[in-house]
């Protein structure tokens, strides 16, 4: 089950009031992912959000279609307001009103995965 990871480069000094607007976060109505179709091809299994000084980085642990997640998310009423909030300590404004909007970045963001390691790749012992 893979792992993506998205950069946010934020105002260094407000690590405090980024987490407390992350501390009420509404989470997604649903963790499954779906198509235009409505198909489910995908599934968020978690997050997580780190940062130190201006970097910040949402770990997103999911299953299926990687660009469902972004389409996903841009439909949530929650990640918008989060959007709102966060504006003020971004380095670099940011247009993710719309849904093509938040694509964009979502698509942007992203960082290259290097690496990935699970106990379902660990060579068994011998």
């Amino acid at each position: 089950m893979p792992y993506a990871a998205i950069t946010y480069q934020v105002k260094p000094g407000h690590e405090d009031e980024i987490a407390e607007i992350f501390s009420g976060f509404q989470r997604v109505d649903t963790p499954l992912l779906r198509d235009s179709e409505n198909e489910q091809v995908g599934r968020l299994l978690g997050t997580a959000v780190f940062i130190k000084d201006d970097i910040m980085v949402r770990v997103i642990h999911y299953e299926g279609d990687f660009s469902a997640i972004g389409r996903h998310m841009a439909s949530q009423r929650g990640v918008h307001l989060l959007e709102k909030k966060l504006a003020p300590y971004l380095r670099e404004t940011r247009d993710t009103s719309t849904q093509a909007g938040f694509g964009e970045y979502f698509r942007n963001a992203a960082m290259r995965c290097v690496s990935q390691l699970s106990v379902d790749t660990h060579p068994a012992d011998a």
